[in-house]
This record gives C-alpha cells, sequence and structure tokens, in this order.
C-alpha cells in the first residue's frame, strides 16, 4: 500500500438549500404556501407581501357553501361575511355542562364535586378515569360519588358521562320518550351477541322473533357513540382549491388560484441599498436579502407551472369523468403522467399530495385521480375506482332478505361487466367501502 495525492473526477448530487425549498413549496397546499411567505416575509425586511382582497375570499366562500348546499348538507344561505369563519369561539364541552349545573339546587360541597367530574369529561363525553379515582382524588364515599356520577349522566347531551360505550348507548335508551325495553335488554346484556349478529341464538334466548331484534338493532343504530363530539371542536373548513376545472366556451379549461396567494414585491425603501457601496457590510446583507427574494419567487414559479402540467395531463386522461355525471375515472399511475410531462414520478407525487381541484363534479385531491388497473374479459382496462362503483351498485339492489355474497358479486361482475376479479380483492373493496358482509348486511323484515 503507498501513500500519496492522487486527482479523480467525480460527479454528484449536491441538494442545495434553494433545490430542497423548491421540493417544499411543490408539496404545499396553497394555504401552507400562503402561511410560509408570511413567514419569510417576517425574516425578510426586502418582502412587501400585498394580501389577497377579501372579495376573492368572500366569492370562494360563497362558491363552497353553495356547493354544500346543492349537496343537501347545510341549508344555511345568510349574507354572513366570509370572515365569520376564520375564527369563531366554540363552547366547549365542559363549559356546556357547567352552564346547566351552575343554578341546580346543591350545595357548594356537591357543585364542587360535580365540577371535578365534568373536568374528567374527556372531548367525546366518556369519563376519562375510573369512578373510583375519582372518589379517591375528592375523598368522598361511594354513595356520593355514584350521585354525582348520576346527576353528571343526567345532563345533556344524553350519553354524557359513561363509562363504556355500553353504558352511553344504555344512558341514550332510558332517555327516549318511548322505552323500548328489547333494545335496553340487548344493550345491557347481550351487547357481543348483536354485534357478531348471532341474531338466532339472540332470538331464542329472548323468546322473540327474528323481526323484533332487527327493529331493536335499528334503533341501537340511531344512537350516538360519541355524544360530546358534537358540542364545542371546530367551526366547518373550506378547502381553498390549487386548480379550477371548468367549462370556457364550451371546452374544459384548467385555471390556477394565484389570486389566493400573496403577491410579494421588493420594498422599495431597501432599494438603493442594493446600489450603496459605501456601507458594504449592509450592502452585502440587502444583495443577500434580495438574492432570497429571487429565488422565492423563482420557486413559486416552478410550482404553478409544474401543477398547471400535471393538472392538464390528468385533464387530458380523466376527460370522460369530468364531463358527465356518470363517467367514470380511467385506470392512472403517476408513472404515466411523470413521462408524459418529462419529470420524475416523485414530483407528481408532491404536485399531487394536499392539491385540491374544483371541478364540474365537486372538489377533488388531485391525487384521487390515480387508479390501479383491472383487466376485464375483453383484455381492456379497468380501473378499482370503477370496480368499486360497480360493487356499490349491486349492493345498493341487491334483495336485503337475500344479500348477495362476495362469491355471488365476483360472478356478477363477471357475466355482466365482463370484469374477472377474486374474491379476496371484492372483500378488500368492500372493507374500503365500509361496505359490512354480506351476513351482516341481511335484514329479517
Amino acid at each position: 500500500m503507498n501513500f500519496g495525492l492522487y486527482q479523480q473526477q467525480t460527479t454528484s448530487l449536491v441538494m442545495t438549500k434553494e433545490l430542497r425549498q423548491a421540493i417544499s413549496l411543490l408539496q404545499y397546499s396553497t394555504i401552507e404556501l400562503t402561511a410560509f411567505i408570511q413567514e419569510q416575509a417576517l425574516e425578510n425586511p426586502l418582502i412587501e407581501l400585498k394580501e389577497p382582497s377579501s372579495s376573492t375570499l368572500a366569492e370562494h366562500v360563497k362558491e363552497m357553501r353553495e356547493d354544500v348546499d346543492e349537496g343537501g348538507m347545510i341549508q344555511d344561505k345568510n349574507d354572513s361575511s366570509p370572515f365569520d369563519y376564520l375564527r369563531i369561539e366554540r363552547l366547549a364541552l365542559s363549559d356546556y355542562l357547567i352552564q346547566q349545573v351552575r343554578y341546580l339546587p346543591l350545595s357548594k360541597e356537591e357543585l364542587s364535586w360535580l365540577y371535578y367530574f365534568i373536568y374528567s369529561i374527556r372531548d367525546d363525553g366518556y369519563l376519562s378515569r375510573s369512578l373510583e379515582d375519582l372518589q379517591n382524588d375528592l375523598e368522598i364515599s361511594t354513595e356520593e360519588a355514584e350521585a354525582t356520577l348520576s346527576r353528571l349522566q343526567s345532563l345533556e347531551p344524553a350519553g354524557v358521562g359513561a363509562r363504556s360505550l355500553q353504558e352511553c348507548l344504555l344512558l341514550q335508551l332510558q332517555r327516549k320518550k318511548e322505552r323500548d325495553p328489547l333494545a335496553e335488554t340487548i344493550v345491557a346484556h347481550y351487547m357481543d351477541l348483536l354485534a357478531e349478529k348471532r341474531w338466532k341464538q339472540l332470538s331464542k334466548e329472548l323468546q322473540v322473533s327474528l323481526s323484533d331484534i332487527q327493529s331493536a338493532y335499528d334503533r341501537i343504530q340511531q344512537l350516538d357513540p360519541r355524544p360530546g363530539t358534537h358540542i364545542g371542536g371546530e367551526p366547518t373548513s373550506y378547502l381553498i382549491p390549487d386548480v379550477t376545472i371548468e367549462w370556457v366556451e364550451g371546452e374544459l379549461a384548467i385555471l390556477l388560484h394565484d389570486d389566493y396567494l400573496p403577491k410579494i414585491s421588493l420594498n422599495r425603501q431597501y432599494q438603493s441599498l442594493l446600489l450603496d457601496s459605501g456601507n458594504q457590510e449592509a450592502s452585502q446583507y440587502v444583495k443577500q436579502k434580495y438574492q432570497q427574494i429571487q429565488w422565492l419567487m423563482k420557486s413559486i414559479q416552478q410550482r404553478q407551472q409544474t401543477l398547471l402540467k400535471v393538472a392538464e395531463a390528468i385533464l387530458a386522461h380523466q376527460r370522460d369523468f369530468f364531463t358527465s355525471k356518470d363517467g367514470m375515472l380511467k385506470p392512472l399511475t403517476l408513472r404515466e403522467i411523470a413521462e408524459e410531462i418529462g419529470m420524475h414520478e416523485s414530483t407528481v407525487s408532491r404536485a399531487t399530495t394536499n392539491k385540491y381541484a374544483q371541478t364540474p363534479r365537486g372538489l377533488f385531491e388531485l391525487k384521487s385521480f390515480f387508479s390501479s388497473s383491472i383487466q376485464n374479459g375483453f383484455g381492456e382496462l379497468t380501473s378499482s375506482d370503477s370496480v368499486k362503483h360497480y360493487i356499490k351498485e349491486v349492493i345498493a339492489s341487491e334483495e336485503k332478505q337475500k344479500p348477495l355474497s362476495d362469491q355471488k358479486i365476483v360472478s356478477w361482475l363477471k357475466e355482466e361487466k365482463g370484469i374477472t376479479v377474486s374474491r379476496r380483492v371484492i372483500a378488500k373493496y368492500r372493507d374500503e367501502l365500509g361496505i359490512p358482509s354480506s351476513n351482516k348486511r341481511k335484514r329479517y323484515e
């Protein structure tokens, strides 16, 4: 072995700070990018921002609310300001409960115990600690602890203060104007049999018909397993789309939402320092900050151009989906789009994650337009989303007393749609759709 100095030429990829910034900006949503630009403005005195006008925001919120109204989810069309949605103080669950007990005929001591129990409630309405622990904390008797819990569980919403799902559901049933003894008995003693759909065993033990069990099950299904979540919480938030796909003069076009981003400009008070050679330290500082602005603006421009290219490629592939209410997604992968626009697959992935498109069919994440493929009997490719659509379709029209098994759905897809899939695939897609198995879908009335 010899020691010596040798020259060797190599190539390597160096991840510069600017390159990392460009990659980061690409994966930001519009809201995240806006926050990042505002953060940069605080650190760089050369940046001067012009925030998007309130009318732009107002128009967006109005459009989003109209979309929701048309879907039948919200029926509130007042003329409130969009800024009402930016920050709305919501009453916490504990405050809501305290308002109910403030004027109860209780002693100061009993009221303090009840307050302690209330502050031990989780956001979903359940007690966060055992009754024994609360009793030990307050150094009260078992009878006093149970009486305090009973007062808590008598408050609204029904089911609050429960220690288990079983107790939560039972509290709600007992609060109903029209009591259902069978449903209460099942919740109190036979929850496992009901959940496992062992209804024949249940009807035999309770000596009632399967139809009676079905009615009790339907009643229990209407109960709220998390009663506290409807009190307080965050106000409705509206997603800001990054792109819009809409009809323009009879053609589908893509519009970027640049108006939602703050406009970046150079602060004129610092411009003179760029040319001032008298103060070298100040001039060097200003030049460095000016270069940061240039990189920031260039990165944002690249992000917008990449986003536009990806959206245009998606539109070209999924045009049928946008032009018809019955149109379904075609098989499409990130690699196909990447090869088409001459970019890396990871770039397309970043450009479609947490980015939303407002389309004639509603608001969609760009990543949702990608779907795996399944080959049908005619040698054509069908998207997995189409198969899921067919599964929902056939299950929706099935006879509820004789629901289709996964194997029967496999046969139906092959015979009616020419699609060959395994029973395991059907079970997987059914689970992803939140559809229970055939024995759990069966009804007895």
